[in-house]
């Protein structure tokens, strides 16, 4: 068995996000499929995160053991073999012999997203289902001063959905949160070691409340301070949101 580094881009939004459901169809489960054409033996791929239905990626990671005696082949066929059995929405982008140990999960140090808002009074047609429309006007200037404040470790729990168990702790280290505009084009990147559940949707809905003028600076602290979810601002939609890369 030789272990393979696959980074795979996707549009998430016919599938019911990432991970392996029961009844529903996911992306995990496209890219398995693809790899039992090749190797009906292989069962399971490892991924570095998970992301939620309608979520988009351009540098999702998973690791994968395959048997190459049974048919051999380098990381250039293997892509080529994978995108010939996945539908068009979901591309294998790269393909890389991975040392034996190697962990797509717990070897990443961190992971970068981009949220998008097409900050327009018309949507953007080729956007559709890949950005979030706000028409009204976004003050970008008090949005890029208060997402210095989310940079560093603090406590996220007023950003974040509770999941159905407990976390251990709710302090996570955002390395990067910046407001980039050109034009009606408006970009939130976030970056960090680990998010919590939602957790970047719940700011980017925190911060278009500061663009509308209804949060200050102030507020987003006391927000921090509180850990309660229902003072902060709503989860972004889904559709805006995408993996851009996992950092190792």
């Amino acid at each position: 068995m030789k272990r393979f580094k696959l980074t795979i881009a996707y549009d998430g939004a016919a599938y019911y996000g990432w991970q392996v459901q029961p009844r529903q169809v996911t992306v995990q489960q496209r890219v398995e499929e693809s790899i039992q054409r090749l190797f009906p033996s292989v069962k399971r791929v490892h991924s570095s995160s998970r992301t939620d239905t309608g979520v988009h990626a351009l540098g999702m990671v998973v690791h994968a053991d395959l048997p190459l005696e049974e048919r051999p082949m380098d990381g250039h066929q293997l892509r080529g073999a994978l995108n010939a059995f996945l539908p068009p929405d979901i591309r294998v982008m790269k393909a890389v012999r991975a040392r034996a140990d190697f962990h797509a999960r717990f070897d990443a140090k961190g992971k970068q997203y981009r949220y998008s808002i097409w900050n327009g009074p018309a949507m953007n047609p080729l956007l559709n289902g890949r950005a979030w429309h706000m028409p009204g006007e976004l003050d970008v200037a008090r949005m890029k001063a208060a997402a210095k404040l989310f940079v560093g470790r603090k406590d996220f729990k007023s950003f974040a959905t509770t999941r159905e168990y407990e976390m251990e702790t709710t302090q996570r280290r955002v390395t990067q949160c910046e407001v980039r505009r050109c034009g009606p084009d408006l970009g939130v990147w976030i970056a960090g070691e680990g998010f919590l559940y939602k957790m970047c949707r719940g700011i980017v809905g925190t911060l278009v409340l500061v663009g509308q003028g209804k949060l200050t600076q102030k507020d987003i602290r006391q927000i921090f301070r509180d850990r309660d979810r229902r003072v902060a601002g709503m989860n972004a939609p889904a559709c805006g949101l995408t993996l851009v890369k996992v950092v190792y």
